[in-house]
This record gives C-alpha cells, sequence and structure tokens, in this order.
C-alpha cells in the first residue's frame, strides 16, 4: 500500500502517517522490534527535524526536503523489470556475494531470503533475519543507533521495514566481501528508509562494499541507517560508494561499536548526488581499538555533500585516523565537521584527522570544522583542515616537462584523490574506484555507465 504525503506540518506529518499504518508496519514482528518503533516515534516527534540554525546541521537544511510530495510504502512493490537489463555492477570483476535491496527491500529473483552458511555466517534480509533469529537480533538491533536523541534515526527505527542482515560468529570468517547494491526505482517520487546490522564476533573478520544507484529520474529521499558491531579482536571493512543522480537526497547514518583489540575501516566515496549527507559515529569501548575513517567527494554543479563524523575514544590505547578530502568544481558546496572525543579514562590516545579540499572555481564553497574535544592529559591528538586552489607551481612544473595543462591539471587532482583510493584493501574494487575517479575529473562519467537510464541532469 502506497500513501502520499502531502504539504503539512513536516514532523506531525510523519507521526500521523506511523500512527496510520503501525499494523501494518508492525505486522508479525517480535514484540521487542514494536515496543522500539513505539519508543523511536514519540522521540522523533519530541526531538523533531534539525532547525536551519542547528550547529551540526548549519550547512543543510534537511526538512524542506521531507516536506514534499513523496511516496511512502510499507510493503515491497511488484515492480516488472529486468534487473539484469537495467543494471550492471560497476565492478563486475569483484567476485562478492551480492545482495540487492530495492527502494528499502531486500530483493531476490530466487527467492533465498537469508543465506545460513556452515560455519554459522548469516546473511540476507534483516526483516527475515529478525524472524528466524529473534533473540539474535535483538541482542544487537538499536543498541548502537541512538534513536533516542537523534531525530533521524529515530524516524528510520520507527518506520523501516528491511536491508541487510550480516553475521560472522566468533573465530570465522566471511569467506568473500559482501556487496549490497541499493537500488532506486520509481515512476514517482519516493521516500525510501533500510536498515543494516552488521555483528562481528570476536576474532571474526567480514568486508562489506554497498553501492548507492539510482535507476529512473525522479526525486529520491533515502534515510538510512546501519549499525555495525565490532566485537573484541575482530576485523570489519566496510566502503561505501555513492553514485546517484542530481535529484537524489541522500542521509546516512553509520554507527559502530568496537571493543578490545578490534579493527574497524569505514570509507566513502561520493561520486555523485544531488544533497548527501553522511554521519558517521563510531565509539572506541575497548583498549586498544583502532579506526579508520576515509572519504572522498567529487562534486560539480549545485551538488552538495557534507560529511559530519564523531569518533569517542572512551578507553586507554584506542588509536584513530580519520582522512577527508573533497574536489568541488561550478557551484558546488560541500562541508566537514569532525570530532575526536577523549574520554578522562582514555590516556595513551592516538588520534588523528585530517581534512583536505580543492576549489577549482570561484564559486565552489567549502565549509570545514575539525574539532578535538580531550579530557584526558597522556595523548596525542592533532587535527587540520586546508581549502584550496590547485597549486600552480606544480602546475607549471608538470607543463615545463611537456604536459598540457589541462592533462597536468587532471594529474594533480587524481594524485589529491589517490590517498584516500590507495587506502581501499580490496584490489579489484580499488582499482575499479580509481578508474572511476579518473573519469569523474575528466568530465566523462556524467552518469553510471552501467545503467541503462539515463538520469544525470
Amino acid at each position: 500500500m502506497k500513501t502520499l504525503t502531502e504539504k503539512t506540518d513536516t514532523v506531525n506529518k510523519y507521526v500521523t502517517l506511523f500512527h496510520e499504518h503501525q499494523e501494518e508496519i508492525m505486522d508479525a514482528e517480535p514484540a521487542f522490534l514494536s515496543e522500539m518503533r513505539r519508543e523511536a516515534i514519540t522521540n522523533f516527534e519530541r526531538l523533531g527535524f534539525p532547525k536551519k540554525k542547528a550547529e551540526n546541521y548549519k550547512y543543510v537544511h534537511l526538512e524542506p526536503f521531507f516536506n514534499g510530495s513523496l511516496e511512502t510504502r510499507f510493503a515491497p512493490r511488484k515492480l516488472e523489470f529486468d534487473i539484469q537489463e537495467m543494471f550492471r555492477c560497476d565492478i563486475p570483476t569483484l567476485d562478492t556475494h551480492v545482495l540487492l535491496v530495492l527502494n528499502g527491500f531486500y530483493y531476490t529473483t530466487t527467492g533465498e531470503q537469508l543465506v545460513e552458511q556452515e560455519n554459522g555466517v548469516i546473511f540476507g534480509s534483516l526483516n527475515e533475519a529478525t524472524a528466524r533469529h529473534p533473540e539474535l537480533v535483538s541482542q544487537h538491533l538499536g543498541k548502537y543507533a541512538d534513536y533516542r536523541n537523534d531525530p533521524f534515526v529515530a524516524l528510520n527505527t520507527a518506520c523501516a521495514q528491511d536491508g541487510v542482515f550480516l553475521y560472522v560468529p566468533e573465530k570465522q570468517t566471511l569467506d568473500k566481501p559482501l556487496q549490497i547494491i541499493h537500488l532506486l526505482l520509481s515512476d514517482e517520487n519516493e521516500m525510501v528508509q533500510h536498515r543494516n546490522l552488521f555483528i562481528a564476533e570476536k576474532h571474526s573478520k567480514a568486508e562489506v562494499i554497498i553501492c548507492d544507484h539510482t535507476l529512473s529520474n525522479h526525486l529520491f529521499l533515502t534515510n538510512s541507517v546501519s549499525e555495525i558491531a565490532v566485537a573484541e579482536n575482530a576485523s570489519l571493512d566496510v566502503v561505501r560508494m555513492q553514485n546517484e543522480h542530481n535529484q537524489a537526497v541522500q542521509i546516512t547514518n553509520t554507527w559502530i561499536e568496537q571493543h578490545r583489540d578490534s579493527t574497524a575501516r569505514h570509507s566513502t566515496i561520493t561520486l555523485h548526488g544531488g544533497k548527501v549527507r553522511n554521519n558517521l559515529q563510531v565509539k572506541l569501548k575497548g583498549e586498544n581499538a583502532h579506526c579508520d575513517a576515509n572519504g572522498l567527494f567529487l562534486i560539480d554543479k549545485a551538488q552538495h555533500v557534507d560529511n559530519f563524523t564523531v569518533i569517542e575514544h572512551q578507553q586507554p590505547h584506542c588509536t584513530s585516523n580519520q582522512h577527508y578530502k573533497g574536489v568541488l568544481d561550478d557551484a558546488a558546496t560541500g562541508a566537514f565537521s569532525g570530532k575526536i572525543h577523549v574520554f578522562p579514562d582514555a590516556q595513551k590516545t592516538e588520534a588523528y584527522q585530517t581534512n583536505n579540499n580543492v576549489l577549482l572555481t570561484r564559486d565552489a564553497k567549502m565549509h570545514t570544522k575539525p574539532q578535538l574535544e580531550i579530557y584526558a592529559d597522556d595523548v596525542k591528538c592533532s587535527h587540520g583542515a586546508t581549502v584550496g586552489q590547485i597549486d600552480e607551481n606544480a602546475l607549471f612544473y608538470l607543463q615545463t616537462r611537456g604536459i598540457p595543462r589541462e592533462e597536468a591539471r587532471l594529474m594533480l587532482m587524481y594524485a589529491f584523490a589517490d590517498e584516500v583510493i590507495s587506502g581501499i584493501r580490496e584490489e579489484a574494487l580499488r582499482d575499479r574506484i580509481a578508474n572511476l575517479v579518473s573519469r569523474r575529473l575528466r568530465g566523462e562519467l556524467s552518469r553510471c555507465d552501467n545503467c541503462a537510464i539515463n538520469c544525470y541532469d
């Protein structure tokens, strides 16, 4: 069943939407989830959307996008299309377990909703995992993403119906990366909310690749939440590639909790998107935990990308590195706000944060706000940010070596971006992203080559 939301008071509109469809939303689900949803919608009503002057959202006002005429669904829609004809993976040589999420719902042509391997690894539909393994899901769902104090997480918790679930048991390794492809396809403007839950138990290891794509040229508003639990001595790598069209509005909320001796790597590569807000919250809750958070965005026209990160060092001897870069052309705008928060007991912390940006025109604008909040006295922490143009001296040097000016300019931009790309461990993925970035910088990638629909402006 679909519901078309009209222009009324924005918060009340979604609260009313929830109450009108709560039977459909909560149909046949465990009691713990229904209770969580009721609490979440109450929190959302209390919190409301961030105001235009809110410090953490001062460079992007998101509420107006929620106040448009948007189709909202609480059950998967039957769409007649050939997925092989319309979409082919950007990284065809990558050997992965491929999972599709269409308009927020797990999509399969085989009927298999959940894969359970002999070594105990489970992956597939979060909705199906909740039905089959409620005791496992209840231990983690809603435990990391703060639906009590974050309005976007609260709204997602109340309404999201499906997404991807990954569980890697103790001392096990996911045999090959899990590739999640989020596809948006509709003949109307649509709002989509999906939920991912990744659990890596003690001494386990896994890699996850998330690809976001649009397949039709309507306005899409996505509010997604990913909860990631990395237990003692576990390792989990997550790479997200955003490649949506200029009418897409995407809000991603990623929450990572790490325990003793664990390692987590999170990278976000934004190639396309009209308005993008990426929220990353990491809590280092065990000694010797390490986190890498990297980001790269390449935007032009009137696109906007806003990256917001908080890494909390709650225990001693933890380390973290944040490295975000942006290339802005035309009248594009960007923002980076990153915080390192060191708790009083987190002695021997080492935490570093860097944000570098290149503006290719006078009309491009970048806002950057690196922050340190330190309550321990035996730490090594640093932060820095740069916003500038291409180094004319370096450009002149390359020209003196016989390289044409435009080619020299592209070489410098690619070298600037490569520092983030080179940190991606999966070789096939790294090579493909490097190729896509190179073509994006040359202006050749105005749309996803592997999509049958030309939906970019």
